[in-house]
């Protein structure tokens, strides 16, 4: 998928995500240095804006420091569902980031922390078997492959990480579905994200698939959506929603999902998802403007 079509594929959906709040000024910036004097919290998405892949975009990592360093708070608000929290904190190390782990918030930490209070159930997971079962020890869960039984053995349907998925899979889990309609809990509402070599697919791409051919209506957990931003300002000291700022590379995720919050945003115009292309058109198409529009984070 190029981004045109990932885009279109956003706007295809826009009436299962929130609806756009308020327009904004769209002023343009060179990095989040500029903003620092008007801002106390940073939310920061990961992919576009800390990193591309497993690669820290040059000088972000210093920058971040001297945002802490000032006293700003930096936290991480992420659609990462796909990898153990254990994981992600050794890569944001490896790549040069001081995070605390309970300042990484996550949509895998979002959907998690509902399960606490829904059901026991039998789940069919969608994720990636070889990065193991860390935080979901405490599930009775059954990795979704090529056998249809274990889709109908399911009580309801975990959509975490798609790295494994492919089209066989999406067949089995729609069939099932069709014939046996379940709770679908999606842990990763992005459909694309941005890697070094263009676009991967993400859970939320095949939840919008799996609603538009079988009628259920998937729950999401991540952004656009509020339940993730709950979950970060639990680490929060009820701050000025006026100086919060979320940082992000996609209008459909992490701007709507600052609109959403009630806190400013910023999209990355540089990397990420519109990696130096134009940035005016989508946001006069969708209707979603950011209150800055920053060249590199």
């Amino acid at each position: 998928m190029n981004r045109a079509e990932a885009f279109a594929a956003y706007e295809s959906v826009r009436h299962r995500l929130p609806v756009v709040r308020r327009a904004a000024p769209c002023q343009r910036l060179g990095n989040l240095d500029d903003i620092a004097n008007d801002i106390d919290v940073f939310l920061l998405d990961a992919f576009g804006v800390l990193n591309i892949g497993e690669t820290a975009i040059a000088g972000v990592p210093e920058r971040v420091a001297r945002l802490q360093a000032r006293g700003k708070r930096v936290l991480v608000v992420s659609n990462a569902a796909g990898f153990p929290h254990a994981n992600l904190m050794e890569k944001y190390a490896r790549l040069g980031y001081d995070f605390s782990p309970d300042d990484v918030i996550t949509s895998r930490k979002t959907v998690l922390h509902a399960l606490r209070s829904a059901p026991a159930r039998r789940w069919g997971l969608m994720a990636t078997q070889s990065l193991g079962r860390g935080d979901i020890e405490d599930l009775d869960v059954t990795y979704l492959g090529e056998d249809r039984a274990a889709y109908d053995a399911a009580e309801a349907f975990l959509l975490l990480g798609s790295a494994a998925w492919s089209e066989e899979r999406q067949a089995l889990l729609e069939a099932s579905i069709m014939e046996a309609p379940r709770p679908v809990y999606v842990g990763n509402p992005d459909i694309v994200a941005p890697r070094e070599t263009g676009f991967s697919t993400e859970p939320g791409s095949y939840a919008h698939r799996l609603a538009d051919r079988t009628g259920i209506t998937p729950q999401f957990f991540g952004k656009p959506f509020q339940n993730i931003f709950d979950l970060a300002f639990e680490r929060l000291d009820a701050p000025d929603p006026a100086r919060v700022v979320m940082v992000g590379d996609s209008l459909h995720t992490d701007i709507l999902g600052g609109q959403t919050a009630g806190v400013k945003s910023a999209l990355i115009a540089g990397y990420g998802f519109f990696d130096g292309s134009d940035v005016d058109g989508p946001i006069a198409t969708s209707g979603i403007a950011p209150d800055y529009i920053l060249e590199r984070p």
